[in-house]
């Protein structure tokens, strides 16, 4: 027989289903507007390709397992644990791609006559595999020992079982909060996002600085080249500020669960803020768009060529400077 869904439980299921119709499509149209525009292949793009994979993995895969695990299904220990690990995963792939995308930033700003030599796309496709890699070591620990296996198992023992243990699948059931915490957060979240903080003032003070100087009429045009930085590296800090505002309240409470174990959460602050760390996939395709001219343009260029059948002249590859709205 079916497991029984409550009305609240078809609530969440329901604002689950909307969070993965908008992340998926949103995220596929990040990675479509960079195939098709030659303008937006540089390892920025790359990068934020990198985070749209992730995102859209979010909505197609990381929803509808954490759908299951709401439902409550009875699984083996060991199941239960392959459905918690790829939010782990993806979570961390994020991360390391906003930490790519500011370091990127700001070696555009330091360096910006050598940059192009020194960031080739060879180089980049070589730190987007390091980053995922990294992911995986980072989000599938759990299943190399770190987890509750061994407290299940003396559970299981005392009531007579044997074999491996079944269990109703839930996260915090196989997930070690020592883990969460000690390892995933205060390791491989906090620190990078404080580190991509410290990255963009930097970038920022950088140039501000430039934007400062006096330009002498030989040399180019640097104030419209670090004009064009500045509003792109706003847009790019929108990102991580609200990355930064979708997960910290998840840890946040890990870290009450770990230090204060008689701590009674609310329901409704957990459901809250599970529904912003999904949610945080569907918002940056909204961001680009309402943001990073180039993206807008490529975006309205895709509507109007396969779903209006209204096609517009091919987008020139060398498209004016890049403009975002401030």
């Amino acid at each position: 027989m079916p497991p029984y869904i409550s009305a609240f439980q078809a609530a969440y299921i329901g604002i689950e289903v909307l969070i993965a119709l908008v992340s998926v499509p949103g995220n596929v149209l990040v990675i479509w507007a960079v195939k098709v525009n030659q303008a937006l292949r540089d390892a920025t793009f790359y990068f934020i390709v990198s985070l749209a994979v992730a995102d859209v993995a979010v909505g197609a895969l990381v929803i509808p397992l954490a759908i299951l695990i709401n439902i409550g299904p009875q699984t083996y220990f060991h199941t239960c644990l392959m459905v918690a690990c790829p939010v782990l995963i993806l979570t961390q792939s994020s991360i390391l791609a906003l930490l790519a995308i500011a370091v990127d930033r700001y070696l555009r700003v330091k360096i910006p006559l050598r940059y192009k030599t020194v960031v080739t796309q060879r180089r980049a496709a070589v730190a987007i595999a390091g980053c995922w890699i990294l992911s995986l070591v980072v989000g599938l620990t759990p299943m190399f020992g770190w987890n509750n296996l061994s407290e299940i198992e003396q559970a299981w023992a005392a009531n007579g079982s044997v074999g491996e243990p079944v269990i109703k699948c839930e996260f915090e059931k196989v997930i070690s909060m020592e883990y969460m915490v000690y390892f995933n957060f205060f390791v491989w979240v906090l620190p990078p996002l404080l580190l991509m903080v410290l990255i963009y003032l930097e970038v920022f003070y950088l140039i501000r600085k430039q934007l400062n100087k006096k330009v002498s009429a030989s040399s180019g045009d640097p104030q419209k080249y670090y004009g064009k930085e500045l509003k792109i590296a706003k847009s790019l800090a929108l990102i991580l500020f609200l990355f930064a505002l979708s997960w910290l309240p998840l840890h946040i409470l890990n870290c009450i669960t770990l230090f204060c174990p008689t701590c009674q959460k609310p329901s409704i602050l957990i459901y809250i803020a599970i529904f912003l760390t999904h949610g945080n996939s569907a918002m940056n395709p909204i961001v680009y768009a309402f943001r990073i001219h180039k993206f807008r343009v490529t975006f309205l260029k895709i509507w109007n060529d396969y779903f209006r059948c209204q096609p517009k002249p091919t987008i020139d590859d060398d498209l004016p400077e890049e403009k975002a709205d401030d």
